[in-house]
């Protein structure tokens, strides 16, 4: 299907976010799944429930899981008296604020308060890994604001072994699927994620932005939010620039490398293929 013919399908759309829902009889069209559809798919990583797939004959992988919300990058999501959009535990905590710009550039120093010139004066300036190098590292706009763009997470964990194994780099561009309502959204990868199960370090799969939950139709709240299961996530490695990108750019590179990767149809026979244990 040509580019333009595969936008024309799309139901909803805005600069703010990007969302289809296929629940009408363009969905029933597009996602009607042949017999001989079959997914040739090969495991790339597994840890304890998750397995991230790939298919043998074409570029990216996709896991199912649930989802999160993700409030760092918005320059509200902490405060000192934790009256941020997100439980200030989420940020680290004293010795470790591993999502906070410190006085010391790193985890172990005093988190750095926004000033009167800053979005939130108060608040303590929330990080992503993905940011814009040419901004000050004390700026609140050099990282991705949780809140206007649509980004997932990705575990770090192990000497970056999910990272290497899938070829990811930030900057790369996703769609997620919302097995629940069948929405999707194009989002791009933006931050990672070290997650501790008590004292031990353990992989932490789904993860999304405030602005993504609400492209899906997810609960978006932070602190309570998200959804259990059912989603579906397909990144595309060598696709981004290491850069943040605009809504309109993560749409349009999204629907690119989407409808190259097999669009609808295909993601509907993925999210068949994966046994119910990987959410």
């Amino acid at each position: 299907m040509e580019r333009r013919s595969f936008l024309k399908q799309m139901t909803l759309f805005s600069l703010s976010g990007f969302s289809i829902n296929f629940s009408d009889k363009v969905s029933r069209k597009f996602l009607k799944a042949e017999s001989k559809d079959v997914v040739n798919k090969a495991k790339i990583f597994e840890h304890g429930k998750y397995t991230v797939w790939k298919l043998v004959d074409r570029p990216g992988f996709f896991f199912k899981s649930g989802m999160a919300i993700d409030a760092d990058g918005a320059p509200n999501a902490y405060h000192p008296q934790d009256v941020g959009i997100d439980n200030l535990k989420h940020a680290g905590k004293p010795g470790n604020w591993w999502a906070l710009v410190t006085d010391k550039g790193i985890p172990n120093g005093n988190p750095i308060i926004q000033g009167t010139d800053d979005p939130y004066p108060g608040y303590y300036i929330s990080t992503t890994a993905l940011c814009d190098e040419t901004k000050e590292i004390t700026n609140p706009k050099r990282y991705v604001d949780s809140r206007e763009i649509p980004y997932i997470v990705l575990p770090e964990n192990n000497n970056e072994e999910f990272l290497k194994k899938t070829n990811i780099k930030l900057g790369d561009f996703a769609v997620i699927y919302n097995g629940n309502n069948g929405k999707f959204a194009f989002a791009i990868f933006a931050d990672t994620s070290l997650y501790f199960a008590g004292d031990i370090e353990e992989y932490r799969f789904g993860e999304g932005s405030i602005a993504l939950a609400k492209a899906l139709g997810i609960s978006l709240n932070p602190k309570n939010g998200g959804v259990k299961n059912n989603i579906i996530y397909t990144i595309f490695p060598g696709s981004g620039n290491g850069k943040p990108r605009s809504i309109r750019e993560i749409n349009t590179q999204g629907a690119k490398y989407f409808q190259q990767w097999g669009g609808v149809a295909q993601i509907q026979t993925c999210l068949i293929s994966i046994p119910d244990k990987d959410s």
